[in-house]
């Protein structure tokens, strides 16, 4: 036997598995498929994950929805189920096998009403019936709410709860209308032009989860055209987060449940407007304090003003000047007295020294003629008789011949 020129490539199971993955991953057509087929098979363990079989006549195939796709499935799943899987192909390396990884998963027949979902979403879009500018706000503080739904579902149940916990005060104005089946349409419709004569503040148009065809009367453009016609407008909480309707798209804002919807209509509860009252309350009280306060110091300043031009003070500011005129006046006299008393002192000093008893106290004597009084200074004045004068009295004396 001869050696072939060309020898065969060797694999592992792991580099050919990982290669066969890469060539599934790689291809664009596989990564994003709708797969039609019957559910069997069907487990649903403690990690939130899913798994099942998805087969017909002729083949099956492994499938696997993550716990965060499961938590967003909007249908109960069951063994024999006819259902649309959405998903990947992918390679399970592990055993060795190809399965779908699924994301979404509907009943047969919601393809047909998707498709016509999207044909009336671009129609109605085209003739501007969800523009942005036609978007309404909704009153902080409605006085009326409208609500169109079922009058025995239990999102009514719901609203109503939510309405009276955060404000008790609005009027509730129920249309009741049937929410699904082929009546649904025309009912829904001529509630909301029913609500519309009544001129409510705000309009709610809801109902609980289900299926794309429980949902359908919201997606009817009868009704579309009449929630964009709304004279009030409209807050759509029709099914779960994950449900859209072309009345969300129509409506001036669009809630996720309808409990999410009374919320929205509500955005002032009960709370606010006594949190708000207070917060007047305190904001009036401050302000009337402060406008207190500054009329307080004006009328001071008014009552100084007066006081300083009032009769009363002028009496006793003359009144302070005359004790004043008065106190200088004492003092002036008094100084004036002082001066007078130090004059007549030195006056006295003067008058003493002059004084002739002053002299004759110091030895001296006053001759005086007896016959006329006169003073004797000279010898040729003295005459026979005269009078001595000393300190204590006088005596006579006569001038004496003898040489």
């Amino acid at each position: 036997m001869q050696p072939t020129l060309f020898s065969t490539q060797q694999w592992t199971v792991s580099r050919l598995t990982f290669y066969i993955r890469k060539l599934l991953e790689e291809n664009e057509i596989l990564q994003d498929v709708w797969v039609q087929g019957e559910i069997s098979n069907l487990s649903r363990p403690a990690s939130g994950h899913i798994y099942f079989t998805l087969k017909d006549a002729s083949a099956a195939l492994k499938c696997v929805m993550w716990k965060t796709s499961a938590a967003r499935l909007g249908i109960a799943l069951q063994d024999g189920m006819e259902v649309e899987v959405h998903g990947k192909i992918g390679i399970y390396e592990v055993s060795g096998q190809y399965q779908l990884y699924a994301d979404q998963i509907r009943p047969v027949g919601e393809g047909a009403l998707y498709q016509e979902f999207m044909r009336l979403k671009a129609m109605l879009e085209a003739e501007g019936l969800f523009a942005p500018e036609r978007k309404r706000p909704i009153p902080m503080f409605p006085q009326t709410i409208g609500i169109v739904t079922s009058a025995t579902g239990a999102a009514l149940r719901d609203m109503l709860n939510t309405l009276r916990r955060r404000l008790p005060l609005v009027q509730v104005i129920l249309a009741p209308s049937p929410v699904q089946g082929t009546e649904a349409p025309p009912a829904l419709v001529k509630a909301i032009q029913s609500l519309n004569r009544q001129s409510p503040d705000v309009i709610l148009l809801a109902r609980g989860g289900g299926s794309i065809e429980d949902l359908w009367a919201f997606n009817d453009e009868r009704v579309v055209r009449a929630v964009a016609a709304s004279s009030a407008p409209v807050i759509c909480g029709v099914g779960h987060e994950t449900d859209f309707t072309l009345c969300d798209f129509a409506a001036d804002v669009r809630a996720p449940t309808p409990t999410a919807a009374a919320e929205l209509a509500t955005q002032l509860t009960l709370l606010d407007l006594r949190a708000g009252l207070q917060n007047y309350k305190t904001r009036i009280l401050s302000a009337t304090l402060k406008l207190l306060a500054e009329q307080k110091t004006s009328l001071a300043a008014l009552v100084s003003q007066l006081r300083y031009v009032s009769p009363d003070r002028r009496i006793q500011s003359e009144r302070q000047r005359v004790d004043e005129l008065a106190r200088r006046a004492h003092a002036a006299l008094l100084h004036r007295i002082q001066l007078q008393a130090t004059h007549v002192n030195g006056m006295e000093r003067r008058l003493a020294a002059l004084n002739p008893l002053a002299v004759l106290g110091r030895g001296y004597a006053v001759v005086t003629r007896k016959d006329d009084g006169s003073v004797v200074a000279r010898l040729a004045q003295a005459g026979n008789e005269m009078k001595v004068r000393v300190s204590d009295g006088e005596f006579e004396v006569k001038k004496s011949t003898s040489r």
